[in-house]
């Protein structure tokens, strides 16, 4: 008797989940057809020779917020969040497929946040390098481009600071992601390990573990963790430091999880595109100076964003690209440089500076 109540009760519930199927899909076809319409109303009302934007990260981010607010549970905010990027991902992809750029192969943790930021429907391109990111971007063969740029234990990945010196490309978002280094093999144990691959970062970000279990191997630095993966399938004795999902892409067995030293590893990055944003109304701005080589220079720029009472969230120096022993600051701070007090304290920053060079203004990450 207990087994048939419980066949009737389990047998009503899917019933009730079967019609909230039928009305989600239903919806969700509704929600497409709208995102078809304005791709209709933007194009109707495009002036000649001007181009259709199809994605804003602006009104992604307003969206994600959004649904994040009015989350009644009971998943929980970033699980609801992550289902509505991939709804955005899959009704842009209706309108105009995005082609996006990112540091390869597949089984990067740059793939992971390239995914994270424009969903599994868009159309991604590896590249070998950060510099080939850059120069998609900028030649037009793909909108957007994805690039690490710092790691909260390791701190500035330099190659994307130098390119952003130079490059006329605007920051128009940013990604963090929790990075959860795996050691991924062919081999059965760690005895028959003689080499590990991995990009230079994520050796960095594993040294103590693999000095304290692998203290013979030979750490060979890489272009990224997912060509270390694809190393790793081939090389006799030898191991890869790499994502999850870079083990079930080249087939390789995961030997040991987790083994970043510290727990809280996460790393930022930045996407790029030709395009501007818009204020989002929770945004920050990107800008890089340098100053003259006079006493108290820097504290002159800094106390400019004290005074008006703009929050830094971040200063990174860097050697200059264009002069010996000259530097230049990178900084991020809280505001949209089109709106207030930003916008009024851009005279005063051209004038404490001998550089100065806004790279850009996004939305805060909502994910």
């Amino acid at each position: 008797m207990a087994n048939t109540a419980e066949q009737q009760a389990l047998l009503k519930l899917r019933d009730q989940i079967d019609e909230k199927d039928r009305a989600i899909l239903q919806l969700l076809s509704e929600r497409a057809q709208l995102a078809e319409q304005v791709a209709e109303v933007k194009q109707s009302h495009l002036n000649p020779g001007e181009e259709l934007i199809f994605y804003r990260p602006e009104r992604e981010a307003q969206v994600l917020r959004k649904v994040q607010d009015l989350n009644p549970g009971p998943l929980d905010d970033h699980m609801v969040a992550t289902l509505f990027r991939e709804i955005m991902s899959a009704c842009l992809a209706l309108e105009n497929p995005q082609k996006v750029a990112y540091l390869g192969p597949k089984g990067t943790f740059s793939y992971d946040a390239t995914v994270k930021q424009f969903g599994q429907f868009a159309q991604m391109q590896p590249e070998q390098s950060i510099e080939d990111v850059f120069k998609a971007v900028s030649k037009g063969d793909v909108k957007y481009g994805v690039v690490p740029v710092e790691n909260s234990n390791e701190g500035a990945v330099h190659r994307t600071f130098d390119c952003l010196q130079t490059s006329k490309l605007n920051i128009i978002g940013e990604v963090e992601l929790a990075i959860h280094h795996n050691l991924l093999s062919k081999c059965d144990s760690l005895q028959e390990i003689e080499i590990v691959f991995a990009h230079e970062q994520a050796l960095a970000q594993c040294k103590e573990w693999l000095a304290k279990h692998l203290p013979n191997a030979k750490l060979a630095a890489e272009a990224s963790n997912g060509i270390a993966a694809q190393k790793a399938q081939t090389h006799p004795n030898s191991a890869a430091i790499a994502s999850k999902n870079a083990s079930e892409i080249y087939d390789l067995t995961i030997l040991e999880s987790t083994i970043q030293d510290s727990a809280d590893n996460t790393t930022r990055f930045l996407v790029l595109s030709q395009q501007s944003t818009m204020s989002s109304g929770h945004d920050k701005t990107a800008m890089v100076f340098s100053t003259p080589n006079t006493p108290g220079a820097l504290n002159n720029v800094l106390q400019v964003f004290a005074d008006e009472q703009i929050s830094m969230t971040r200063i990174v120096s860097r050697p200059s690209a264009t002069a010996t022993w000259d530097y230049v600051f990178f900084v991020d701070v809280i505001g949209h440089i089109s709106e207030q007090p930003l916008k009024g304290v851009l005279p005063k920053l051209q004038a404490c500076t001998s550089m100065l060079k806004i790279l850009g203004a996004y939305p805060q990450s909502p994910l």
